[in-house]
């Protein structure tokens, strides 16, 4: 069995003229979180769509957990996207029943655990949510799940300091009791950089710097740092 849950070969994809991903080649070690870091536009939404199977390469080829993304291994992947947003009718009680008869995986037990410690009513609407509460629930319905394979793309997003505060000591204190591979997109890089084990550094839709992340600190100090350095 591979000790990697993604494999990408030389994969190009075009919107038009423009590439999105341009001879992307990486390999995405499994149970360990990995950071995928790079300024807009660098391709990491497109990678984590990819993944998905919610678009194609155009040339190269992707393995997602030993077969190509779609939806027989999409039952395998939590995803939750740059600027998601749950039922507005919803309270937290009913998304997590509409969770556990539709979403495979689904642990209740967990997401009761997950709603205590982030502090989120089960009684309330998420049309009454703050931003920042709502961005939690949606982490919650994420990590909430036993499947091997968790994207996170952007979870911190235009989010308060105390609710991202929340929810890394959430994914800490998940992290520890699962062996999941949890890729996490992010620009809040001094905040998230301890969740790291490996790092994918992108740049117009290619791998910029890509290892071991208590390496790469040993060579060039905080993650914040390094990114500071390759993008300056």
């Amino acid at each position: 069995m591979s000790n990697h849950v993604i494999e990408c070969q030389h994969i190009v994809k075009k919107y038009g003229s423009k590439f999105a991903l341009n001879d992307f080649t990486v390999s995405i070690p499994a149970g360990k979180v990995t950071g995928v870091l790079g300024p807009n536009g660098a391709g990491k939404s497109t990678f984590f769509r990819m993944v998905m199977g919610l678009i194609r390469p155009d040339q190269g080829s992707m393995q997602v957990l030993g077969s190509r993304p779609g939806w027989q291994t999409n039952k395998d992947i939590a995803y939750l996207p740059d600027r998601a947003r749950w039922y507005a009718d919803h309270t937290v009680v009913k998304a997590m029943q509409w969770a556990e008869n539709l979403l495979p995986g689904f642990n209740r037990e967990r997401a009761e655990k997950l709603a205590d410690f982030m502090g989120l009513d089960r009684s309330m609407k998420v049309a009454g949510m703050s931003l920042g509460q709502e961005a939690r629930l949606m982490l919650l319905m994420c990590i909430a799940r036993d499947v091997p394979v968790i994207l996170l793309d952007e979870p911190f997003s235009g989010i308060d300091i105390i609710s991202r505060e929340h929810i890394i000591g959430t994914l800490i204190d998940n992290i520890s009791e699962t062996k999941q591979s949890i890729l996490l997109s992010t620009h809040e890089i001094d905040e998230a950089e301890s969740l790291f084990d490996h790092v994918v550094f992108m740049e117009n839709g290619q791998v910029r710097l890509a290892g071991e992340a208590e390496v790469l600190r040993a060579e060039h100090g905080s993650m914040e740092t390094l990114y500071r350095s390759l993008y300056r």
